[in-house]
């Protein structure tokens, strides 16, 4: 079921959201507020979560908080990567997640951890093991990045792989799997700490990986799981029907859905990190998915009209 609901994936991020068209993030902060307001109508039980942060920014959630958009959230995240991305050490995880704390009460929740093995496969076993020992026990939630390695014909997502350089080709090799669905060094190690730690695993439109996935997780023993459902993908051919499909694979997992990327014709450019034309379009998608996917905690009354009701007293 889903347990949670996440609004966009590093909002302070350039490669997921443009800082050129939002440079107060005044825009994401109303976008957020608006889908908020029109989940809650729909499903007041559901935890809404804000977007994990990447780079980790006490600052960034500052400015939110003085924005109002902390106040109509449950929980924040954060995503974290000190053997491959960041520039902190592994062992700064407990500093970093207090930074957060200082600045809001609201619990910090770990949606994005984990090591490549560009290098080695021993580099994601000592990154795995250390990352448990620092994090369980410390957050309400830590999903590890990823179950599957991406495959190598299909793009990260990122509007910058020509300046990444090699941190570009590190997004390929994050799974406990590899592409062909073997197992890793730290895959059965991962085993060792469920179902305290989730797993975090993006899966494409009409993605072929998704019953083996759920296999997987069956096996490691993963009870929660953080994905996505893309409003670029919503305007697809049949885009329901995928998302019935995935939706109804991972059912019996504690869901996190992550709810991002603009679709090219509803951005003020034409690019899925464009903040929206139109923030209500935003809003209404988050409202349509949970309507769709978490009725289990929708009240008796029309939630659709609660919704409407909800979008136009948010300013």
């Amino acid at each position: 079921m889903i347990e949670a609901a996440k609004f966009w994936n590093e909002p302070n991020n350039k490669s997921h959201w443009d800082p050129e068209l939002d440079p107060d993030w005044s825009r994401y902060a109303q976008m957020v507020k608006l889908a908020c307001a029109a989940t809650r109508a729909e499903s007041p039980g559901l935890t809404r979560v804000l977007g994990g942060i990447s780079p980790i920014d006490p600052g960034f959630i500052g400015r939110l908080q003085g924005a109002g958009v902390l106040d109509v959230v449950d929980a924040v995240a954060v995503h974290g990567f000190p053997l491959d991305w960041n520039h902190w050490q592994i062992d700064e995880w407990p500093q970093r997640i207090a930074e957060i704390e200082a600045v809001t009460h609201l619990p910090v929740w770990v949606t994005e951890v984990g090591v490549s093995t560009f290098g080695a496969e021993e580099v994601q076993e000592f990154g795995l093991r250390r990352t448990a020992e620092l994090l369980r026990g410390r957050v309400p939630r830590i999903f590890w990045y990823s179950l599957y390695d991406l495959p190598r014909s299909w793009p990260a997502t990122t509007r910058h792989r020509e300046a990444e350089g090699s941190s570009y080709y590190r997004h390929f090799h994050m799974g406990l799997l590899r592409e062909d669905g073997s197992p890793k060094l730290a895959c059965d190690l991962f085993a060792r700490y469920t179902p305290q730690m989730g797993i975090c695993q993006w899966f494409h439109f009409e993605d072929h990986r998704l019953d083996d996935a759920v296999r997987w997780l069956r096996r490691l023993g993963v009870r929660q799981l953080r994905t996505g459902l893309s409003w670029a993908d919503s305007f697809r051919p049949d885009a329901d029907a995928w998302f019935d499909r995935q939706m109804l694979a991972l059912e019996e997992f504690d869901v996190t859905v992550t709810f991002c990327f603009t679709p090219e014709h509803r951005g003020l450019q034409p690019h899925h990190t464009s903040p929206p034309q139109v923030a209500e379009e935003y809003a209404e998608f988050c409202a349509r998915m949970v309507r769709r996917y978490a009725p289990g905690y929708r009240q008796p009354a029309a939630a659709a009209g609660q919704a409407a009701g909800a979008l136009a007293q948010v300013g």
